[in-house]
């Protein structure tokens, strides 16, 4: 398969599949072009400026700058992902959430819908309070109550079916349809970022080596992206020798257990970047003269905002790696098969070794996190333009969902492959039996 691209459309399966993302994801654009009734987007772009390091600076990243543009998607799919991974965090408070957890496909579908339940409730209060905002700014053109009523309707009704298109993606189309979305709302930023890059040359805030700089650093993260979301530290484990029914033997296996440098993925930048927020969005809302001084002091290009920011992503990798991760699960699922890491006992000696493997990894994955986050900061100080802020965050997210996505698509075609493989033995087994 040395050229993938047109053996997508030639398997019929996969091609409706990409047929049907690419449909969603037009779906989507095309609402991202659509005002919330009486928005007034002229007086809400002209002040955005102001709150772009407040959460409506962090939150306008993952909606692709429909919060900017008060369009009837302006909540995203964030809300829904704000329910999945506030069920994933219960998970290891509640029993009963972890119960239904581990009940199979029935937990999980009950889950499901507690999760949709609970996506309503999100989109309902942010749309009651991004239209206060409005109000606020000034940029409604008939305030009131019935302004309010309108918009927690129109945003609520966009959360719900961006949630639904979510769903259909992932059921129906090509990868996981949340971080899809996630993946097209930042991939439709890219021109305005790049036009932003071509003014700053044109008004000579960046030189031409300074520009050629800029593409080869940005070349060099992307390739330590990929080679830092694919890289794993493997375990060796041991299946042994099993008699499986009337004396048939299952010969022994050697495998191992991948454990990712960087398990957590984004979510440790996403969670960083909420808290680096919290100083000045209390700013951009209060007078008081405390809150003022405590934004300027974690202003982004400062000493204590560097360390800060990059204390809080090692935190939270290893938090939220903790929380998705569980060795002792995994022990016992190794222990129940009759598995076994060679050298190790099995049971909580197992959990204990792996658990002390996965702290060690997980210490590069957070700093390789760390550092991407960083680095727009950086480029930030040196171009001064605004649009390569979240610059980081917007790659990884990128190279880690293109790269699922086109893992799913190349499994596609080797079943597709095999399944015609297996059906040409089918036929030979049929012949040969015909004549036995």
């Amino acid at each position: 398969m040395a050229n993938p691209i047109p053996a997508l459309f030639r398997a019929p399966e996969l091609k409706d599949k990409i047929l049907f993302t690419l449909l969603m994801m037009l779906i989507y654009r095309l609402g991202s072009h659509i005002t919330v009734p009486g928005g007034d987007v002229v007086t809400l772009q002209a002040n955005a400026g102001q709150y772009s390091n407040t959460f409506l600076g962090v939150y306008d990243l993952f909606v692709g700058g429909n919060v900017s543009r008060a369009t009837i998607f302006a909540l995203g799919i964030m809300p829904y992902i704000s329910a999945s991974i506030m069920f994933q965090l219960l998970s290891a408070v509640f029993p009963t959430v972890q119960k239904l957890q581990r009940e199979g496909e029935q937990g999980r579908k009950k889950l499901t819908q507690w999760t949709r339940y609970t996506t309503v409730l999100l989109c309902a209060v942010q749309a009651f309070g991004y239209s206060s905002f409005l109000q606020t700014l000034g940029a409604v053109n008939s305030p009131g109550m019935g302004f309010v009523f309108t918009t927690v309707i129109v945003l609520t009704v966009g959360g719900v079916f961006i949630m639904w298109m979510g769903e259909q993606i992932t059921e129906r189309g090509v990868g996981n349809g949340m971080s899809l979305m996630i993946l097209f709302s930042i991939i439709q930023s890219f021109p305005a970022t790049a036009g932003g890059i071509w003014e700053s040359i044109q008004n000579e805030q960046m030189s031409l080596f300074g520009l050629i700089l800029l593409v080869l650093m940005m070349v060099a993260i992307t390739a330590g992206v990929v080679a830092m979301t694919m890289a794993a530290r493997k375990i060796p484990i041991q299946i042994p020798r099993k008699v499986v029914g009337r004396g048939r033997i299952r010969e022994g296996q050697k495998s191992h257990i991948p454990l990712r440098i960087n398990s957590a993925g984004v979510m440790p930048i996403i969670f960083a970047l909420s808290f680096m927020a919290v100083p000045g969005t209390l700013a951009a809302f209060s007078s008081v003269g405390v809150v003022q001084d405590l934004a300027n002091i974690f202003q982004p290009q400062t000493l204590l905002y560097y360390f800060t920011y990059a204390a809080l992503i090692i935190f939270f990798t290893y938090f939220y790696t903790a929380i998705i991760f569980n060795p002792v699960d995994l022990a016992e699922n190794l222990k129940k098969q009759g598995a076994f890491i060679p050298g190790v006992k099995p049971g909580a000696r197992t959990a204990q070794y792996i658990d002390r493997i996965l702290t060690r990894v997980t210490l590069p994955g957070s700093v390789y996190l760390a550092v991407i986050a960083l680095i727009p900061s950086w480029m930030l100080s040196y171009t001064g333009n605004q649009s390569l802020m979240f610059g980081g965050t917007s790659l990884l997210i990128v190279v880690g969902v293109g790269l699922d996505t086109v893992q799913q698509a190349q499994q596609h075609l080797l079943l597709r492959h095999y399944d015609g493989f297996m059906k040409k033995g089918r036929v030979k087994m049929r012949g040969r039996q015909r004549y036995m």
